[in-house]
């Protein structure tokens, strides 16, 4: 990026003062922006695409009513995730009956990121193997609690930093490196068949 181009947040924050004048326009570009981002997100902790595209809606129309309270303290990116996170917990929380947790992408594939070493296309028993193991992570991750989980995802499957985590949640970073590794103890304890 060159000195004459905005920051990413720059942009954002001009894109927010615009929806803020009532520029639908501006809304929709920063909807189209972010939903890419947050819908993996969404749909790890949610396993199901007919909650999170409700969520999603719930999601933004929140973020749409409460610019008016973005301060820019942090980056955009960093409100609006936090507004998903929240909502997506509460919602979890809420939700009577437990769904399985997915690694799945949101094209139903398993992120790359989360199969990086782990696979080679050219194996069907290592194939099979892993499609086996990921049924097993699922299983595993369904059992954690709504924050764990939250963390897990964050972390694990959407390479969030943990200092990123931290003002997402609205906790401290140590309070999320104990969260993950007490979730990364259970998941190995319930795993432990697995990785031997």
């Amino acid at each position: 990026m060159s000195a004459s181009e905005p920051s990413e947040q720059e942009v954002d924050r001009a894109l927010v003062e615009r929806a803020r004048e009532g520029d639908a326009a501006a809304f929709e570009v920063l909807v189209k922006k972010y939903v890419p981002r947050l819908y993996g997100m969404v749909f790890s902790m949610t396993a199901s695409h007919e909650d999170t595209d409700d969520l999603m809606q719930d999601i933004f129309l929140r973020v749409h009513r409460s610019l008016v309270r973005f301060r820019g303290d942090s980056g955009f990116y960093t409100w609006v995730y936090s507004i998903a996170v929240n909502m997506t917990l509460n919602f979890l929380k809420r939700r009577n009956r437990r769904k399985t947790l997915s690694l799945d992408g949101p094209d139903g594939t398993v992120p790359q990121a989360a199969l990086d070493g782990l696979t080679d296309a050219t194996d069907p028993v290592r194939e099979a193997g892993l499609h086996e193991l990921q049924v097993r992570l699922n299983e595993a991750l369904q059992r954690l609690s709504e924050d764990h989980r939250a963390v897990v995802t964050m972390f694990d499957i959407q390479g969030i930093p943990h200092a990123e985590i931290s003002r997402i949640l609205g906790v401290s970073e140590g309070t999320v490196r104990s969260r993950l590794h007490y979730a990364h103890k259970q998941l190995q304890a319930w795993l432990s068949d697995c990785l031997h």
